[in-house]
């Protein structure tokens, strides 16, 4: 399984982004697939994710405020941000787990600065 995120950038607080993570390979049987993120100094957490099908989880940081969504085809997952906060800046990681393995996709930067 190869992932590819795109749509970080800069944004000022209050200001939205889009993520997206496409997945290609072996997508059939993935059975988590959302974003962790990494801020400077701190471990990588969830933001948000599927699981199980059709359930889904937020961060209780992001609760509100994001909105995970995906395709039909269940290969790409989008991440939808509103309302950012300067302490939602972070690298954002995709992530999918097919098999109890994991896969990360490459990381993309989200500022959030004025």
């Amino acid at each position: 399984v190869q992932l590819q995120a795109s749509g970080g950038g800069l944004v000022q607080p209050g200001g939205s982004l889009r993520l997206s993570c496409a997945a290609s390979g072996s997508v059939f049987s993935i059975n988590v697939m959302g974003w962790y993120r990494q801020a400077p100094g701190k471990q990588r957490e969830l933001v948000a994710e599927f699981f199980g099908g059709v359930r889904l989880r937020y961060a209780d940081s992001v609760k509100g405020r994001f909105t995970l969504s995906r395709n039909n085809a269940r290969d790409t997952v989008y991440l939808q941000m509103n309302s950012l906060k300067p302490e939602d800046t972070a690298v954002y990681y995709c992530y999918a787990q097919r098999y109890s393995y994991d896969y990360w996709g490459q990381g993309t930067q989200v500022t959030v600065s004025s």
